[in-house]
Formats: structure tokens, C-alpha cells, sequence
């Protein structure tokens, strides 16, 4: 295995990993714990999953994908702070948009050639990106593992 492909395999399993991490805790939590906050005054399950399909929506874009898929989202989950913005759609709801999302970058994801990672992302201009080179995709990907990491920590708290 080269070293492009040995990367992109690195990084890619270990957001896969992550992904399975959340939706195994996800999966341990009703509805009903969703709605609880991980500690008094701070962020609802609810929010913390919409912020994750936010995030990862916008990445789309970054990745030169498509348009987001749940562009409604950005405003409640992204722009403002939980419970500023009501009514926003409920956990149910949220988990068919995060399994469907989900579905849809693996499926995107697996059909990317490694080069094809590490070209430019679209918030990067030519010229930057001849300056910073480790502006590209697979960077997208590794800055949203993190992200998602961390947010995975706060859900396991609704247990």
C-alpha cells in the first residue's frame, strides 16, 4: 500500500470508528434522554446530534459533494445556542437525518480515489492552497473526526 492510500485508509477508518462509537451510544439512549441535558445549563442530546448533522452537512460542501442535505439545520444547531431556537425537530427526526447523512457520505466516501482527497477544499483558494497544501480534503475529514470525537464524549453523559 502506498503511503497516499495508507493515509486516506488511516483517516477514513478512524472516522468510520468514530461514526460506530456515536451511533452505538446513540442507539443505548430513548428519546426521552435525548431531551436531557449532559449537565445542568448545557447543551440537550437533541442539540448535540443536530449540531453533528450541521457540521457534517456543511462538510458536504467543503468536500465539493452537493449542496447540504439538511440546510434548515444550520440556523438552529450551528448559528445559535440550544434552546434559542424552538421548535427544532425531534430526536426521532434527528436520528433518520443522521443515519441517512451517515449513509450517504460512506457511500461517497468509499467511491473517492486517494488522490482525489487531497486536493483543495472549496473554502481555500487556489492561491492559498499552493501555499498550504494541508488545506485539502482529507484534513476536512480529520478536523470533523476530532469534532465528533469530542461531541461523543458529551452524549456518553446522557446515560
Amino acid at each position: 500500500m502506498i503511503t497516499t492510500e495508507l493515509f486516506v485508509k488511516m483517516t477514513i477508518d478512524r472516522w468510520n470508528g468514530s461514526i460506530a462509537n456515536v451511533n452505538k451510544h446513540l442507539n443505548a439512549l430513548t428519546d426521552e434522554q435525548l431531551q436531557k441535558e449532559i449537565a445542568p445549563g448545557k447543551n440537550r442530546g437533541t442539540y448535540l446530534l443536530g449540531h453533528l448533522i450541521a457540521v457534517h452537512d456543511d462538510m458536504l460542501k467543503l468536500l465539493d459533494m452537493r449542496e447540504k442535505l439538511y440546510p434548515e439545520l444550520s440556523e438552529p444547531f450551528i448559528q445559535y445556542a440550544d434552546k434559542v431556537v424552538e421548535p427544532t425537530p425531534t430526536a426521532s427526526d434527528l436520528r433518520k437525518m443522521w443515519e441517512k447523512q451517515n449513509g450517504w457520505l460512506q457511500e461517497k466516501f468509499a467511491k473517492m480515489k486517494p488522490e482525489e482527497w487531497f486536493e483543495k477544499h472549496t473554502a481555500v483558494s487556489e492561491e492559498d492552497f499552493m501555499k498550504e497544501p494541508y488545506r485539502n480534503k482529507l484534513n476536512i475529514i480529520i478536523t470533523r473526526t476530532s469534532h465528533l470525537q469530542y461531541h461523543s464524549g458529551q452524549i456518553v453523559l446522557l446515560n
